[in-house]
Formats: structure tokens, C-alpha cells, sequence
């Protein structure tokens, strides 16, 4: 069992406060957040930003094993994710995350790659905690 930490600090009300996002590896360290990057095009990040960043590495790290269990090896796998944050009746909520890839994959077959391209998104970990939310690929070899 792998057990991943981070942290997020905020100050003040919701449109005019301040936060900072950390991670435990460092690679976040107090990284500004707000609701003018999560809303408006402001500086900083946000975390549906984030859990697209998790959501492209996760499905790109997840069509690496499932390419190498079939006996190939990337040369690249180049992913997106788009995440939709949608007003409800009850608040916000991601309703949706489109994931664009395009990999270069010796010997791979445009059949073989979209079977496990989609094995893929429906087997990765993130994939699997946002199954609330539609998710949709577009998967392409270079």
C-alpha cells in the first residue's frame, strides 16, 4: 500500500482569499491557488488543473504497463486531460475529464493501440476514484 500526502492551506473568504498547495515530494511547495485561477484566467493553479495533471501521468503510466504486458514499448505517450467543472443545483461538481493522447509505439497495430489505450483509461487509478464523472479518449498513434 502506497499512502501519497498533500496539503493545502487557505485564508480568507472564497472570491478574495488565498491558498497554497503543497506536496509531500516537494514538487508543489506552497504553489499559489485561488479563485481567480479556478474561475478566471488569474495566476496560480487550481485543483481541477491538478487532477488533470494526475489523470494524464496516471493514464499515461497505466498504457505503459498495459503496452508492455502485450510485449511493446513506447517511444512517447503524450497526454492531455481536459477537466469540466460544471455548476449544479447543489454546487460544482467535474462531470467530465477528455483525455487526448498520442503515443509512438513501434509494431503497434491502430486496433491493438485502441484496445489498450481504452483498457488503459478505464484501468487507472484515477480513472477509477473520478468514475463519477464521464470520461472520454481520443487516442491517436504518431
Amino acid at each position: 500500500m502506497a499512502i501519497k500526502t498533500a496539503s493545502a492551506i487557505w485564508k480568507g473568504d472564497l472570491k478574495t482569499g488565498t491558498g497554497e498547495i503543497s506536496t509531500e515530494t516537494g514538487v508543489l511547495k506552497s504553489a499559489p491557488y485561488g479563485f481567480k485561477a479556478r474561475f478566471e484566467d488569474g495566476p496560480g493553479t487550481n485543483p481541477e488543473e491538478l487532477i488533470g495533471a494526475a489523470h494524464a501521468g496516471c493514464f499515461s503510466m497505466a498504457l505503459s504497463m498495459i503496452l508492455g504486458e502485450a510485449g511493446l514499448t513506447a517511444d512517447r505517450i503524450d497526454t492531455t486531460a481536459q477537466v469540466t467543472l460544471d455548476k449544479q443545483a447543489d454546487g460544482f461538481a467535474i462531470t467530465k475529464v477528455h483525455l487526448i493522447t498520442k503515443a509512438t509505439i513501434p509494431n503497434a497495430s491502430e486496433e491493438q493501440f485502441q484496445e489498450l489505450a481504452n483498457k488503459a483509461k478505464t484501468g487507472c487509478p484515477v480513472s477509477k476514484v473520478l468514475a463519477g464523472a464521464e470520461i472520454t479518449l481520443d487516442a491517436s498513434l504518431a
